[in-house]
């Protein structure tokens, strides 16, 4: 028997070609408490929001999809159209209200709910650890605010949490969105956040001598280990 068959000469085999550690696996494999100490990692009293102006008082909370109530699930949908069911008709993705409900129900959502007094919803945002053109990446899916929560920095805070949990899983090059290009304020936004247009965004097209814009655009702000790696290094 040669040395290659040997059962130790297997055994360093089989060792050297251990399969790769999947941190985007384990981190969906996380309970929520998990999520939040090891990814999120938020200030003390993260879970208590005071509005600026109003002084009403907001919980936030996280949740896997697979346990949302269907009331807080309901609610979240209706935030959705209410916010951008508008620019949905309006684009070629066209509302398709069962094909979303079944999106927002992905086992691997992460939902940060925020709720009023009464515990209504009144906005949340939802992010995913998965893989982009075989990058890994934190996307985020949804970032919604009812219109009296706009405008006073809670938005800034909730997209905080994605780029933070983008930092904090380790191998994860990216925090990426998709926004639609009628939402100005939203790019706007995003910029001012640090999120460019990526690099697999749709670029204009052009049909029949006329140039036609795509109806939303990709962007992306790089983690420390992205901007070391460069773009296309992971």
């Amino acid at each position: 028997m040669s040395d290659s068959a040997s059962p130790a000469a297997a055994e360093l085999e089989s060792a050297t070609k251990a399969k790769p550690i999947n941190h985007i696996e384990i981190a969906n494999k996380k309970s929520d408490e998990e999520f939040v100490n090891e990814y999120l990692r938020p200030r003390k009293g993260w879970t208590q929001w005071t509005h600026p102006t109003t002084a009403a008082r907001y919980t936030l909370s996280l949740h896997r999809a697979t346990s949302l109530t269907p009331e807080d699930l309901d609610a979240c949908f209706h935030v959705v159209f209410e916010g951008s069911g508008h620019d949905y008709k309006a684009s070629g993705v066209g509302w398709h209200p069962a094909a979303k409900r079944k999106e927002m129900r992905h086992r691997d959502l992460r939902y940060v709910l925020v709720k009023d007094g009464a515990g209504a919803v009144q906005g949340f945002t939802s992010m995913m650890p998965t893989y982009e053109n075989y990058e890994p990446v934190v996307y985020c899916y949804e970032i919604h605010l009812r219109p009296e929560l706009q405008g006073a920095g809670f938005g800034k805070q909730l997209l905080g949490l994605i780029t933070d949990a983008a930092e904090n899983i380790p191998s994860v090059v990216k925090a990426m969105l998709t926004c639609f290009m009628s939402n100005t304020n939203g790019i706007g936004f995003y910029t001012k956040m640090g999120f460019v247009r990526d690099e697999f965004s749709p670029p204009e097209r052009k049909l029949r001598g006329k140039i036609i814009a795509p109806d939303y655009m990709i962007m992306s702000r790089r983690t420390a280990l992205g901007r070391r790696m460069g773009p296309g290094a992971s």
